[in-house]
């Protein structure tokens, strides 16, 4: 029985063990084609989502994600109300007409008012009557020297310039233009708030040409919710395009039946996982028959110790071979995000070829000006804080916030640390992006899909690593040099 055990494990490959293998190729790399779908819905322009870690993705990383062309999954470790203001951020920060409108009643004082444009970061609050009637709009111009005791209702500007939802997008331009203003309100009929177009919403989608968006102009989003926690899901719903299902060990029939019933519940789509097995796909489908993506790999991460810890692990190459091979052995059309060290392009490039759709990445993007973990200065360098999720400190937030609550497991699976500041998110995706077109220029791929059938693997020792690298110099130091 053991010996048989033995002969059957598996070989758990590793970043570290394959290579790809340098083809015939006519792939000019600035012509590759990185648009990918990470749900059956979601379309991206850059193949990268942040990952869902307090450290990693807020609000703030999510917008930027979404405006290079990835997404961002907002993190879980915090209130259902916290998480839902995120969420609401994320989609206020740019549309077409924004739907979710703040407004004001007309008897309420100016100080109340630059509470709100504070409290928001907003600089137009649309004036409701009864019946949710507009009847007036205050700005920033109106509030400037304002006296705070003053009413709204002196002080707002009562001539609104008004459209109805089905305005194009020239035609809003040529309305703000006439009318030299900056805002410009959507009512119905009956002259009852519908949304808002805004000058600097307009102006972003000229600058953010491969931005990420929702039916609605919106910027898309992720959001992580535990697996049990319907109630946290359908509070994010009408904000989030897609739910990531955040647990560690996916392959657990529990969470994936109670997964099921929440999906049944909610509009956006579900990515499943943490998942690291061929057979394990099959059991997922069985009785998640909606599920829109899955998450794989597991103990790979930079600050991840549960293969440490527990010695249960399955790295994110070998899961993402095993569950892209279960995928296609079941005539399946499902997205598989690698998720878990990555280090550098090289490393999501093997991703790709063993049949990622998509690259999930914490350490890469908790570098970044954009990420929630604090800058300091350490020893003379920029760094970034960083933890894992099942790190002591990610607990006792957890903990905090339910005090009740009994963790699943008492051992921490995780560490805190710091990492490199990356410079801003732009920066990474562009890096990350040109590796990758590098990459598969060698390989002779055009696209990821083409990726997935062209690209051939290289297996290589231990020795072989360090002839594979610059080796037997005194290398310069160089800012560039960010893999090293």
């Amino acid at each position: 029985m053991f010996i048989k055990k033995l002969d059957e494990a598996k070989p758990l490959v590793t970043f570290s063990d394959l290579f790809l293998l340098p083809g015939k190729t006519d792939v000019d790399p600035d012509f590759v084609d990185l648009r990918t779908k990470i749900t059956r819905k979601i379309t991206l322009n850059s193949p990268f989502v942040a990952s869902p870690m307090d450290t990693v993705t807020g609000a703030d990383m999510a917008i930027a994600m979404a405006r290079q062309g990835g997404i961002g999954i907002l993190h879980r470790n915090c209130s259902i109300e916290q998480e839902v203001k995120m969420a609401q951020k994320v989609k206020r920060a740019e549309s077409f007409v924004m739907k979710d409108v703040i407004t004001i009643s007309p008897d309420i004082t100016i100080g109340e008012a630059k509470q709100l444009m504070r409290e928001n970061n907003i600089s137009g609050l649309p004036v409701v009557g009864n019946e949710s009637s507009v009847i007036g709009i205050l700005t920033k111009r109106d509030v400037r020297f304002a006296d705070n005791d003053s009413l709204v209702s002196d002080m707002m500007t009562a001539k609104v310039v008004s459209a109805r939802s089905d305005l194009s997008l020239e035609d809003a331009k040529k309305l703000l233009h006439k009318h030299r203003i900056e805002k410009l309100v959507v009512v119905d009929d009956d002259d009852h708030l519908e949304g808002l177009v805004t000058v600097k919403d307009i102006e972003r989608r000229g600058k953010y040409p491969l931005s990420t968006r929702d039916d609605e102009g919106s910027l898309s989003l992720g959001a992580a919710i535990g697996p049990f926690d319907e109630s946290r899901a359908l509070a994010l719903d009408p904000y989030v395009d897609v739910f990531v299902i955040d647990l560690a060990h996916g392959h657990n029939m529990n969470a994936v039946k109670s997964a099921a019933r929440i999906a049944k519940k909610v509009s956006a789509e579900i990515i499943y996982g943490n998942l690291g097995s061929d057979h394990a796909v099959a059991d997922i489908v069985s009785v998640m028959e909606d599920v829109a993506g899955l998450r794989v790999g597991i103990g790979s991460g930079a600050i991840c110790s549960t293969s440490v810890v527990t010695k249960a692990s399955a790295p994110t190459l070998f899961s993402t071979i095993q569950v892209a091979s279960g995928v296609k052995e079941l005539g399946l059309d499902i997205p598989v995000i690698s998720d878990g060290g990555i280090k550098n392009p090289g490393d999501a490039a093997l991703c790709f070829a063993a049949g990622a759709s998509a690259v999930m990445m914490g350490s890469m993007f908790a570098g970044c000006r954009e990420s929630p973990g604090k800058l300091l200065a350490i020893e003379g360098k920029m760094m970034k804080s960083y933890r894992g999720m099942g790190s002591r400190g990610a607990k006792a937030v957890r903990y905090a916030l339910d005090r009740y609550s009994k963790p699943a497991k008492g051992i921490p699976e995780g560490v805190e640390g710091f990492v490199p500041f990356r410079g801003t998110v732009a920066d990474v995706v562009d890096e990350f992006a040109g590796g990758l077109r590098a990459a598969f220029g060698y390989a002779g791929a055009a696209a990821i899909n083409d990726m997935w059938i062209k690209a051939q693997f290289g297996k290589i020792s231990s020795q072989g690593i360090r002839e594979t690298t610059p080796h037997d110099i005194l290398i310069s130091p160089s800012p560039n040099d960010k893999y090293s």
